[in-house]
């Protein structure tokens, strides 16, 4: 299980075997849940050599929002 969000839009859980699409054009984070380990493979391509821009990390005030509650 685990966690995901997409510049502006709400935290969403995940679970194994999902596969999750992000837009090229927008920010996003993945990870595991406060109380569940995640792994993550990832396929993707390179454009002009390189194949990923890595931002600022997800501060802990940010990610223990967590999912809207159902």
């Amino acid at each position: 299980m685990g966690w995901t969000q997409v510049e502006g839009e709400p935290i969403v859980e995940f679970q194994a075997g999902d596969i999750l699409l992000f837009p090229a054009d927008k920010k996003h984070w993945h990870g595991a849940t406060p109380t569940q380990g995640m792994t993550h493979v990832a396929v993707q391509e390179a454009i002009d050599g390189k194949n990923v821009t890595w931002i600022d990390k997800v501060t802990d005030t940010q990610y223990l929002i967590g999912p809207p509650k159902s």
